[in-house]
């Protein structure tokens, strides 16, 4: 692949989003233009319908607050009632391992 500014060279190199997402896109060895191209893009956009199709509503139980999981989920993880598991807290999230 050429670059549309200048006409060198591109390489494919990997990136990844805030949200953990990998990408591959195209940087040209001279100018350092950058472009992904519509696979690319789409294969993000992929990726961000599956980070997005479960969505959980926080409510109140006593003192606490719970999350429910969706059937789905609790079964592909093995999670069933009264099951422990650990809550790691992340910089921006929290990691549920059971």
């Amino acid at each position: 692949m050429k670059c549309t500014k200048c006409s060198s060279k591109m390489e494919e190199k990997k990136d990844e989003t805030p949200e953990g997402v990998s990408y591959t896109y195209f940087a040209c060895t001279n100018c350092g233009e950058e472009i992904v191209d519509m696979k690319q893009l789409h294969s993000v956009a992929q990726k961000y319908r599956e980070l997005k199709k479960y969505v959980a509503t926080v409510s109140k139980w006593g003192e606490s607050i719970a999350i429910r999981i969706p059937k789905e989920l609790a079964e592909e993880y093995g999670l069933k009632p009264n099951k422990r598991v650990n809550l790691i807290p992340e910089k921006e999230a929290i990691k549920i391992t059971a």
